[in-house]
């Protein structure tokens, strides 16, 4: 099955500019949900970790799946005000502003192994606000996953020269 065809594009959304790569039309469609999950099941046991931590809001559709499967316990990377106990944050830029994201600071532990999940990698500024979130909560990212990687904004790339293990099940240029 190629996942790529479950992937809808959608241009200047939400923005002028923007190609957007809609994953709704591959969650709807039962097959490519569970073919998505599989590869990231087969993907992950390259790594040692024992939990597992995604970026809201996408990503928790597939990494909730995921922490079932591989009952490993499931930590939610929010974005800022949205968890309800003490939070560990960062701060991070996107191209049209700023953002935080917060995670709880009972979630990850000292020398905890976390597999990072989100649907999508761009220019890679959520994802080292994640990798940031995890390790200044005391535990090590064993690696991350994406649905999709827009090759061309380098996201990826800059995760492994920063020294991060990087998998992507498709790839499409962000332009």
């Amino acid at each position: 099955m190629n996942l790529k065809d479950f992937i809808r594009s959608i241009q200047d959304y939400p923005k002028k500019g923007i190609l957007f790569r809609d994953i709704t039309t591959l969650i709807k469609d039962e097959n490519a949900f569970s073919e998505t999950i599989d590869q990231i099941v087969k993907k992950s046991k390259k790594f040692k970790f024992n939990k597992i931590a995604a970026i809201e809001s996408r990503g928790f559709v597939f990494a909730s799946a995921v922490s079932y499967l591989l009952k490993k316990p499931f930590v939610m990377l929010r974005k800022k005000n949205k968890l309800p106990a003490e939070v560990h944050s960062v701060d991070f830029e996107l191209e049209y502003g700023t953002a935080t994201i917060e995670v709880h600071k009972d979630s990850i532990e000292k020398n905890d192994n976390i597999l990072i999940i989100d649907d999508l990698i761009a220019t890679g500024g959520t994802a080292e606000a994640a990798a940031k979130l995890v390790e200044i909560s005391g535990g090590k990212v064993a690696c991350f996953i994406f649905v999709i990687n827009l090759f061309d904004l380098n996201g990826s790339d800059n995760l492994v020269k920063k020294g991060y293990n990087v998998e992507n099940l498709i790839e499409f240029p962000g332009h």
